[in-house]
């Protein structure tokens, strides 16, 4: 019994001392409606060359045939300039979710759950849940893909790195423009100085559908107490949009 509890004292201890060596900042809880915010000219400095700062954040969307400053290739051009809004406001795809590359822009708020080797983001937006693994781990080669695509993550000192791949082909821009199952999503969150506002830096690039980078900066505040909502997309609701519907 004796020797049982030393182990465990120091199985306590060994898991003290490595909390103690890596201090990261506790990122638990919920965060309001997400918003674009200017973006911090040192880490612009810091990104890759060819990359595009986007400014569609939060509730701002591009109206039609403008991209940001994305470099679209021709084939992907032409999909996008044929799309109509209407397109999309049908039964079968009118609650049909984007993928995180358009989701984690938009203006809903967010639940973190933080631990160890995993943290959870739970999102309003289509009540999606992201799951970021912390463990050391690599992407798998054999993994389905999906809109919220795999996810690992690492702490660069008091930042969180989330590295996203395997993501279906979705939206990158909510006028036609969509990336293919093959993006590569890089995200960083970090704190501000007062620890109640979230600020993200998402990069993204796709071979198949872009001849640059894209990247936006995003903020959410933090609110005690409070819970994200279900989403409960009803499809019904595209009959009001259905050129049946509106006949007189």
């Amino acid at each position: 019994m004796r020797r049982t509890v030393a182990v465990l004292v120091a199985l306590l201890l060994t898991a003290s001392a490595g909390a103690a060596q890596q201090k990261v900042p506790e990122l638990s809880g919920y965060w309001g409606p997400g918003r674009g915010v200017k973006p911090d000219p040192e880490r612009v400095k810091s990104l890759p060359p060819n990359t595009v700062v986007l400014n569609d954040a939060g509730a701002v969307e591009f109206p039609v045939n403008e991209y940001g400053g994305l470099k679209v290739k021709p084939s992907a051009l032409v999909a996008a300039k044929i799309w109509k809004p209407e397109d999309d406001m049908s039964i079968s795809r009118v609650c049909q979710p984007p993928s995180i590359v358009y989701a984690m822009q938009g203006p809903f708020p967010m639940e973190i759950h933080q631990a160890t080797q995993l943290i959870v983001l739970k999102l309003e937006y289509y009540d999606m849940v992201r799951l970021v693994f912390m463990d050391g781990r690599s992407h798998p080669e054999k993994v389905p893909h999906s809109k919220v695509g795999h996810s690992i993550g690492r702490w660069d000192g008091s930042t969180l790195v989330v590295d996203t791949v395997k993501i279906s082909e979705s939206t990158i821009t909510n006028n036609g423009l969509n990336h293919s199952d093959r993006v590569h999503v890089v995200e960083r969150f970090w704190l501000g100085p007062d620890g109640r506002t979230l600020f993200g830096l998402q990069e993204f690039e796709d071979p198949d559908v872009l001849d640059n980078r894209g990247a936006r900066f995003m903020a959410w505040d933090r609110v005690p107490g409070e819970f994200v909502l279900p989403y409960e997309c009803d499809p019904s609701f595209a009959l009001n949009y259905s050129s049946e519907t509106r006949k007189p």
